[in-house]
């Protein structure tokens, strides 16, 4: 009886390591392939690009503090370029997406990105991206802009109509105040800077300019619509207006905001942390 009773354990725990082994078989492969779904995603909407231009955001790091390139030494920039490595910015993005993104709604907006008109928007828009001549950009868009206005032209609806299916919930806003208050008090928990404001004291002075921050970057992103997509047609722009407008589109949208920002405020919050190495006029 007793000789049994193990042959039957032995059985079963034959048959457990088989379908263990088949089902870890299975897993690499079906883990491959959502590891190039998703690298694809990346690279047909052109979120790769949008992610490596966080790269420039570096640039506006010791104006936040009240401080200059030159108060970090004359290695400021390879100091930047190792923060915001794209490397890891994309990895991070990977994993934040393969997690929260669902297929159905990685296949609709793949499909819309590469169509024609979808590769064609995204080549305008990494171009709009890694621009880092952004003042130039925004003038000779407000000038677009008047034009427009003067023409009593249509397109200024369509941008802001994409604007709106982009950031309707002016996530942006909360975004971008979210990431100067974590680097702040992460400069300050470095010892980089001396904060006089408590945070609950810094959320509310920023919960009050909130208005005014979100009027200034609708305009700017007005004008920069009117640059990147001044070679596109009405028809191409009524198009690109109704596929932000879906439902799905907005969902993705929302969540790749999320990451960006996710990704830039937790490179700012490194960077706080190595420049609290640097000293006023020396290298690293």
């Amino acid at each position: 009886m007793h000789q049994i009773c193990m042959r039957q354990i032995f059985a079963r725990l034959s048959l457990l390591v088989g379908v263990i082994s088949l089902s870890l078989a299975f897993a690499v492969p079906a883990q491959a392939a959502a590891q190039e779904r998703l690298e694809t995603f990346l690279e047909v909407t052109g979120f790769d690009v949008a992610l490596n231009s966080i790269a420039l955001s570096a640039g506006d790091a010791p104006r936040m503090l009240g401080m200059g390139d030159q108060n970090f030494g004359s290695d400021w920039t390879r100091l930047a370029a190792e923060v915001f490595d794209p490397v890891k910015m994309r990895a991070s993005a990977l994993d934040i997406l393969g997690a929260t993104l669902e297929e159905d709604l990685l296949d609709h907006v793949v499909a819309f990105y590469a169509s024609d008109l979808g590769q064609r928007l995204v080549i305008a828009e990494n171009a709009s991206h890694m621009d880092e001549d952004k003042d130039a950009r925004r003038l000779k868009g407000q000038a677009l802009i008047a034009d427009l206005q003067a023409e009593g032209s249509a397109r200024i609806e369509y941008f802001n109509r994409m604007g709106k299916a982009i950031d309707g919930a002016g996530t942006s806003v909360r975004a971008a105040q979210e990431v100067q208050i974590r680097f702040l008090m992460a400069a300050a928990a470095a010892g980089v800077i001396q904060l006089k404001m408590e945070e609950s004291d810094m959320r509310a002075a920023m919960a009050r300019q909130a208005d005014e921050m979100r009027s200034t970057m609708a305009a700017t992103a007005l004008a920069s619509s009117a640059f990147v997509y001044r070679e596109f047609s009405d028809a191409d722009l009524e198009t690109y207006t109704l596929a932000l407008e879906d439902t799905r589109m907005r969902t993705v949208y929302e969540l790749m905001t999320a990451v960006q920002y996710e990704i830039m405020a937790n490179r700012f919050e490194v960077l706080a942390a190595r420049m609290a190495d640097m000293h006023p006029g020396q290298d690293i």
